[in-house]
């Protein structure tokens, strides 16, 4: 009887889709590789699942396995399986068509079998659209499989260009053999038939795929003493090595994550952190996770000790990889941790993710959110539980990356306004958490006091804090330019407000008005003189040994926002200061005295531009004119 041969043609939805994958779908050629191995691990899947519950049809053939053959000679490259294989008909319905799944009907239909999930077997879903891949890197393909318990074997041919033809045919074994007959490489393309290439290729995408992906290499070994040549003393003659072919593992099945935490050891756990971020420190912690039920995802994430150099490059990859049963999808899965986050390293692993067809983007759907809602509560957890001086370690390395979570999640904000810590003016060069500061607030003391500013020294020894700390409030002191953003979106925390101690009237002290009285017509005097640089002149409800400071109105930007955005190339908007005196310094008598001797004095003038250059300085601003106030200087020191 004549062999049944059939030729058809793609659907024209298959044609479009197939010319979609073939040109533009795939940014990496190589994934190719990463699918029909994938593919492979399917079918031995099915099997495997298949013979839970009938061993006989795996005959002699028990050693699952996924085989790599290539031919540079004849530009050939084959993967082979000896899973499950396909009937004539499976064949024309799940190679045929890419809208239909055989992987999709058979989960359907294990799941009307209602079978407990110990026998659940894991499958990516996706073959049909996986296998299409190939034409990105052949020109023609050729399947040859056959299904367990059949008799016939089918071959299916196609060069992708609209047609393609199914014939029965003969194959040993069961499985399925897929020959791919090579483009011609043009420049810069990888070579697929290179042993090099092709180990890349599968450690970077397939090295946790459960099932052993061998290779035929060429090694050397010794040749055995009773086959060497030998002289009469019994010496080697010619060589003593020899060239052979053996089959060799490329990929190292470990897949720590999925198994149970009490299986892996430390060692495991630290290796495993070492091949996925290239970072020889041990980490600092580690957490893994399972979860079943209407989410179902495995996680192993790790939190490092030191923080990356590249950590604050917008161009480096940060993140956790993403692997759908066992099948690295991509690198850097934004999608599921909050950029707040992008220190975690680790693998997220789950079955029923939504990809679309390449497998390389991911679609924002209900599963993506539960998993990364449930991960970010994880870590949240994880970080709250932390020893203090693990804890300390951590803010350190990450304090300032964590911070961004303030200003972009705003559904969390709270939880990580815990996770906050702050050096201040009472503790003594240690962090310090909101929480600790709120429990030590005076009585009397209504609100959360801080200060932002780029060095800590010149902050604690702010001019702006000395009513403060007269009267014995404790103040954050905030040196990341972070913090800015932070105090926008924080406004208040376990029912106090913020309060900056630069902005606004702190309500500390009442102003003598008779002294206010007396000084009214100097401070218009000031005011006029410095009106190209500040907006007003006010009496100082702040200061209480400096003569002057610079100060804001409440929705004003800060003296410390201002140079961050001049250190990062833009204009602020206009932004002019107040400037606080001291009206019981005597410096201020003294100006007030010879105010009221003469009003043309031209040395009033020096000294109201020394009074601003000093408060410009308090604050750790630059002069205008670093010379001149040098000079005054100098001269006061002469005539003192």
């Amino acid at each position: 009887m004549a062999e049944r041969t059939e030729t058809h043609e793609f659907k024209t939805e298959v044609k479009q889709l197939l010319n979609l994958i073939i040109n533009s779908l795939y940014s990496n050629q190589e994934i190719f590789l990463r699918e029909l191995i994938s593919n492979a691990s399917d079918a031995i899947d099915k099997l495997r699942f298949k013979s839970q519950t009938d061993e006989s049809i795996l005959g002699d053939d028990t050693e699952f396995k996924i085989k790599l053959e290539r031919d540079a000679l004849k530009n050939m490259l084959t993967i082979e399986d000896n899973g499950i294989g396909m009937t004539y008909d499976e064949v024309l319905e799940d190679i045929g068509t890419i809208a239909r799944s055989g992987s999709n009907a058979f989960i359907e239909a294990m799941e009307q079998l209602n079978k407990t999930d110990a026998l659940t077997p894991e499958l990516i879903g996706q073959f049909g659209v996986g296998f299409y891949s190939s034409f990105i890197v052949a020109e023609k393909v050729t399947i040859l499989t056959r299904a367990v318990g059949e008799e016939k074997a089918v071959r299916w041919e196609s060069h992708g260009d609209g047609e393609f033809t199914v014939t029965e045919a003969e194959k040993k074994s069961r499985g399925t053999r897929i020959t791919l007959e090579l483009r011609k490489k043009q420049e810069g393309e990888p070579d697929f038939t290179d042993e090099w290439t092709i180990r890349q290729i599968v450690k970077q995408h397939s090295d946790f795929v459960a099932y052993p992906i061998v290779m035929d290499v060429e090694k050397t070994e010794p040749i055995p003493e009773t086959e060497q040549i030998k002289d009469a003393d019994g010496k080697a003659v010619g060589e003593t090595t020899r060239t052979v072919i053996k089959a060799e593992t490329l990929n190292s099945m470990k897949a720590i994550w999925s198994k149970n935490k009490k299986d892996v050891t430390d060692q495991e756990y630290e290796e495993f952190y070492r091949h996925i971020s290239h970072d020889w420190n041990p980490p600092l912690k580690k957490l893994h996770l399972k979860l079943e039920g209407t989410t179902e995802y495995t996680a192993l994430l790790y939190i490092p000790s030191q923080a990356p150099f590249d950590l604050f490059n917008p161009e480096a990859k940060h993140g956790v990889q993403l692997y759908c049963k066992r099948v690295f999808i991509m690198d850097d899965c934004k999608e599921l941790m909050p950029e707040y986050f992008r220190f975690v390293k680790g693998v997220v692993d789950a079955p029923d993710l939504n990809l679309n067809v390449s497998r390389e983007i991911l679609q924002q759907d209900r599963l993506v959110r539960n998993i990364r809602r449930n991960l970010v509560k994880k870590l949240f957890d994880l970080l709250n539980g932390l020893e203090a001086e693990n804890y300390e370690k951590f803010w350190q390395e990450f304090g300032a990356v964590l911070k961004v979570g303030v200003h972009t999640d705003i559904e969390n904000k709270n939880k990580i306004a815990d996770l906050l810590r702050y050096k201040t003016t009472k503790s003594d060069g240690q962090w310090k958490s909101l929480k600790q500061y709120v429990d030590d607030m005076k009585p009397d003391q209504k609100e959360i006091y801080y200060i932002t500013g780029e060095n800590l020294s010149a902050l604690l020894n702010s001019p702006l804090l000395e009513q403060l700390k007269s009267d014995d409030f404790e103040v954050l002191l905030m040196t990341d330019p972070i913090d800015e953003w932070v105090t926008q979106s924080l406004t208040e925390y376990d029912g106090k407000k913020l309060k900056s101690a630069e902005k606004g009237d702190l309500d500390l002290k009442k102003v003598d008005e008779d002294r206010k009285d007396k000084y009214e017509t100097l401070f218009k005097h000031i005011r006029a003189k410095l009106e190209d640089t500040i907006k007003e002149v006010r009496p100082s409800t702040r200061l209480t040994d400096s003569v002057a400071c610079l100060s804001g109105d409440t929705f004003d930007m800060s003296g410390y926002m201002e140079k961050i955005l001049k250190s990062a190339g833009q204009t602020p908007p206009e932004n002019k200061r107040v400037l606080e005196l001291n009206m019981t310094h005597p410096v201020m008598d003294k100006i007030h005295g010879m105010f009221e001797a003469d009003k043309k004095n031209p040395k009033l003038d020096d000294y109201i531009h020394l009074l601003l250059d000093l408060a410009v300085i308090g604050e750790g601003g630059k002069l205008e004119d670093p010379s001149k106030f040098s000079k005054l200087v100098g001269e006061l020191m002469a005539a003192a």
